[in-house]
C-alpha cells in the first residue's frame, strides 16, 4: 500500500487498510459503518478523516461511552466529527507499514531505545510489533544519525525525555489558551459545541495555526544560538586559560543565580498558570532589589534568574535581601549561588566559566541559603555581610573541589 502524504487529503483507504491505519479491528470499522458514525465512499473506501474519526471513536469506546449513544447524538445533529476532514488535522499521526523491530534492525538504533520514542511524544510505550507512525520518522532519522556518530544511548534517551517534556508543556499551554481564548468565547456567544468546533476550526485555526510551527522554530533557533555561543566561548576560554592568557580585570564582576525551591513540583501539581504567577511575583522582588544594588537580571530561567553585579559585595547584600523579600511575600524559598570572575558578554548575555561555576554553586545551596566562592569573599570588601566557611565541596561538572562560604547578615 502506498502511504498517504500530509497533503493527500483525498487519499482513500480500502476497509482493511483503514482499520490498520486507524489501529482498530476490521469488526470495529463494520460496527461504525452500521451505526452510521463513519461512512465509506461509494467504492467502499475511507478517507484520512475517517481514519482519524476511527481512532477517536476507539478512545470513546474504551472509555465506556456507548457508540450507539454517540450515533444517536450525531443523528440529531448535536455532535459532528466533520472537523477531522479539515487540513489542520492532516498532521495527526498516520501509521506506516514498518514495525518498531523492523526499523530498529534497519537503522541500527537499539530497539529498547527506539521504543522510548513514542513515550517522549506523549503516548504509551509501544510493543516491538507495533507500527511506526509517519510523524515519528524524522525523529528516528535523527536518532539513527546520533547512533552512527557514536552518541551514547543514555544521552539520546535523556535528549528524548527533555525534548518530549518541554514540547508537551508547549502543546498543553497551547491547548489551554485555545480553549479559553477561542472556544469559550464562541460558546458564551450562544453556539452549540458542534457549531463552536466548526467555527473555531474554519476561523481562528485558519488564521493562527499556520504561524504556530514557525513561531516555535524561531524560538528554538534563538535558544539554540545562545547554547551554541556558550559552547564556543567556553571552548575559547579554556584554550586561553591553558595557554596562560588570563583576564586583565582588577575588579571582576559577580554572577548570581537565584533558583526557586520546588518550582518543578509546583508546576506539576498546580499547572503552568500557577507557576507563571509565581515567576511573575518572584520577578518583581528580584528586579526591585537587584536594581537598588546596581545589579541587573540578565536571563530568566523559568525556575529562577541569572543576575550580573559589577560590585560583588553589593551582589551578596542583594541576594540576602532577595531571600528576605521572598519570605515576606510568602513565596517558596530560594537557593542562591555567587561567583566573581571574568565573564564574556555577547548579544545581551553572559558566558564563561564564572557563569557556569555560579550556577553549580546555586545548585549545591539549600533552601534559603546563599553560598559564595572564595573569589566573592575576597572581593566583598566592606560589604555589610558575614561569611561562614563551609569547606571544600565537590560540585557537579567541576573538576576540582571548590571552597564555599555561607553568606549571612552581619551579627
Amino acid at each position: 500500500m502506498t502511504a498517504p502524504t500530509a497533503s493527500a487529503s483525498t487519499f482513500r483507504y480500502p476497509a482493511q487498510e483503514a482499520a490498520k491505519a486507524g489501529e482498530v479491528l476490521p469488526g470495529f470499522v463494520s460496527q461504525l459503518v452500521e451505526l452510521g458514525i463513519v461512512l465509506p465512499d461509494e467504492d467502499g473506501t475511507f478517507s484520512t478523516g475517517d481514519v482519524r474519526r476511527m481512532r477517536l471513536l476507539r478512545t470513546l469506546d474504551r472509555a465506556g461511552l456507548p457508540l450507539e449513544g454517540v450515533a444517536e447524538v450525531m443523528r440529531r445533529h448535536e455532535l459532528s466529527l466533520d472537523f477531522y476532514d479539515l487540513p489542520l488535522y492532516e498532521r495527526l499521526a498516520e501509521t506506516t507499514e514498518d514495525t518498531f523491530e523492523e526499523v530498529a534492525e534497519e537503522t541500527n538504533v537499539p530497539l529498547d531505545l527506539l521504543l522510548k520514542l513514542r513515550e517522549a511524544m506523549g503516548s504509551a510505550e509501544p510493543t516491538p510489533t507495533d507500527r511506526v507512525r509517519e510523524q515519528e520518522r524524522p525523529v528516528i532519522r535523527l536518532m539513527q544519525a546520533q547512533v552512527a556518530d557514536g552518541v551514547r544511548p543514555r544521552a539520546i534517551e535523556r535528549w528524548l525525555r527533555v525534548y518530549g517534556d518541554s514540547i508537551r508543556r508547549i502543546a498543553e499551554t497551547e491547548g489551554h489558551w485555545w480553549h479559553t481564548e477561542v472556544e469559550q468565547p464562541l460558546l458564551e456567544g450562544g453556539m452549540t459545541t458542534t457549531e463552536m468546533l466548526r467555527a473555531a476550526e474554519e476561523g481562528a485555526a485558519q488564521r493562527i495555526a499556520p504561524h504556530m510551527d514557525g513561531a516555535i522554530l524561531g524560538l528554538y533557533h534563538g535558544h539554540q544560538e545562545h547554547a551554541w555561543t556558550e559552547n564556543v566561548l567556553n571552548g575559547i576560554e579554556a584554550v586561553l586559560a591553558e595557554a596562560g592568557v588570563h583576564s586583565r580585570l582588577q575588579e571582576p564582576p559577580a554572577i548570581c543565580f537565584v533558583d526557586i525551591t520546588g518550582y518543578t513540583q509546583l508546576t506539576e501539581e498546580q499547572g503552568d498558570e500557577a507557576a507563571a504567577e509565581l515567576a511573575e511575583t518572584v520577578g518583581g522582588v528580584v528586579r526591585r532589589t537587584s536594581t537598588q544594588h546596581g545589579g541587573k537580571p540578565t536571563k530568566w530561567l523559568g525556575d529562577g534568574v541569572m543576575l550580573h553585579y559589577p560590585d560583588p559585595g553589593s551582589g551578596v547584600v542583594a541576594a540576602l535581601e532577595i531571600m528576605e523579600g521572598l519570605a515576606w511575600a510568602g513565596l517558596p524559598p530560594a537557593h542562591v549561588g555567587l561567583h566573581a570572575g571574568p565573564v564574556l558578554f555577547q548579544e545581551g548575555d553572559y558566558y564563561g566559566r564564572t557563569v557556569n561555576l555560579a550556577s553549580r554553586i546555586a545548585d549545591h545551596a539549600g533552601p534559603r541559603e546563599v553560598l559564595v566562592s572564595q573569589a566573592i569573599v575576597d572581593a566583598a570588601g566592606s560589604a555589610p555581610v558575614s561569611f561562614a566557611d563551609v569547606g571544600l565541596v565537590d560540585l557537579k561538572g567541576v573538576g576540582e573541589p571548590v571552597r564555599l562560604f555561607r553568606a549571612e547578615p552581619p551579627g
